[in-house]
């Protein structure tokens, strides 16, 4: 059944005091030139099936009094569901918990109102009510990936889909897995698009998934088959985990005309999320330990043996030397694209000492940090920079470089990255 939100009317005093809490539920956007709806991330208990039938003075009358029979009825069906008793709680009280109603099925008369509904509970206030608000345990984050076939296309980001849509309408709070969905701005039709589905290069996803702080990939597919315009609608779904992109579960759904393909794809979300937390109990959604974040290899240590006479020498040491101090820095630089990021490692190595150069951290369209080691002091690795071009700013071994847009004092322009020291 089609899931519809409902604005509740803002003279009603319920919908008044729902509003104070900053948890209305809204209609989704249907005109393609809005931007792509963001993901329900409000983690909001659900009671769904919520069968009332009352009488009023008017149909608003009604609707109230089937709205405050909901709440009581829904939550005794949470308290239930979570092993409490849940017993007297106030409307008023109810009326704090409760962030929304969804409308699943209603019919309204001039004074009945016949509906089905679901009551959306606030995670934070009934959890600690009912004594469970730590004792919920989830998967670490995944990275959710929509893929859609359509006509022959793949799509993900790259505009508005339905697929998109209906995993940004889905609430999680029921569920096992710790779902990150991105909103699919900014560099997310960049970055996460069919192609990349296919790639199982660990590196690059390694950087995607610290780019977004998930740990695992999982890509729920759906490939739709239109019988003709305004007909049928055949959809195969296809929950994929990990970076190989391996299958878990696969099955069909069908609508008899265009109109259900929201419900249909509704229906494909609900099922889907189902198989992934069957997977996450059985185990088989591990996390591949290939895509954890690994360091660079430490340079080796070398001890060299004193000659004997040193050994009982005394007085004060004398100085050491620049090459004999090994320094690891942290430099943030900016990367407009993606040429920035090669182009500045490749400078960084070319400066005599620099060791490694290698992006610790990616955020593309803004500030990324490289991780660089250095045999010197960090004041020379400065200096070094400055002499090519670069505007230094910070010290030890935290630095912040920009390419200088002035010519070096004295009229001089400054020398290019690929200049030999001396």
């Amino acid at each position: 059944m089609f899931v519809r939100r409902f604005l509740r009317p803002p003279y009603m005093a319920l919908a008044l005091a729902l509003v104070a809490t900053g948890g209305m539920v809204v209609a989704q956007a249907d005109s393609p030139e809005q931007p792509m709806t963001s993901a329900d991330g409000s983690g909001s208990f659900e009671v769904s099936g919520v069968q009332v039938d009352v009488t009023g003075k008017t149909a608003d009358a009604a609707r109230f009094a089937g709205w405050r029979i909901a709440q009581r009825k829904g939550w005794e069906m949470l308290a239930k569901r979570l092993g409490s008793s849940g017993a007297g709680v106030s409307d008023s009280t109810l009326d704090a918990m409760v962030s929304g109603i969804v409308i699943e099925d209603e019919q309204i008369g001039p004074n009945r109102y016949v509906a089905r509904l679901g009551v959306l509970f606030s995670r934070a206030r009934a959890g600690g009510l009912l004594g469970v608000a730590g004792q919920a345990t989830r998967s670490p984050p995944m990275l959710v990936i929509p893929l859609q076939w359509s006509g022959g296309t793949g799509q993900v980001f790259e505009q508005k889909t339905d697929w998109q849509e209906a995993w940004g309408r889905y609430r999680t709070g029921n569920s096992a897995v710790d779902y990150i969905r991105p909103a699919g701005t900014g560099p997310d039709a960049m970055l996460l698009n069919a192609g990349q589905v296919g790639r199982p290069g660990r590196g690059w996803w390694r950087t995607i998934l610290d780019q977004y702080g998930a740990s695992d990939i999982l890509v729920p597919v759906v490939r739709l088959y239109r019988q003709w315009p305004g007909g049928p609608v055949v959809g195969v779904f296809e929950a994929r985990h990990g970076p190989d992109n391996r299958l878990i579960a696969k099955f069909s759904l069908r609508v008899g005309s265009s109109d259900g393909l929201d419900a249909l794809l509704d229906a494909g979300v609900k099922r889907i999320d189902e198989t992934y937390q069957s997977a996450l109990q059985s185990g088989m959604l591990e996390t591949d330990s290939s895509l954890a974040y690994v360091p660079p290899p430490a340079a080796p240590v070398v001890i060299e043996d004193l000659p004997e006479d040193l050994g009982t020498a005394t007085g004060t040491p004398g100085p050491v030397a620049t090459g004999d101090v090994r320094s690891t820095l942290s430099i943030q630089f900016d990367t407009p694209g993606a040429g920035a990021v090669a182009a500045t490692e490749a400078a960084m190595r070319n400066i005599p000492g620099v060791r490694t150069a290698l992006t610790s951290s990616l955020a593309l369209g803004g500030v990324s940090v490289m991780r660089v080691g250095y045999d010197g002091d960090p004041a020379a690795l400065s200096a070094a920079l400055e002499s090519r071009g670069w505007q230094v700013q910070g010290s030890g071994t935290t630095l912040r470089i920009r390419r200088g847009g002035q010519p070096s004092q004295g009229g001089t322009p400054a020398p290019a990255d690929n200049a030999t020291s001396g």
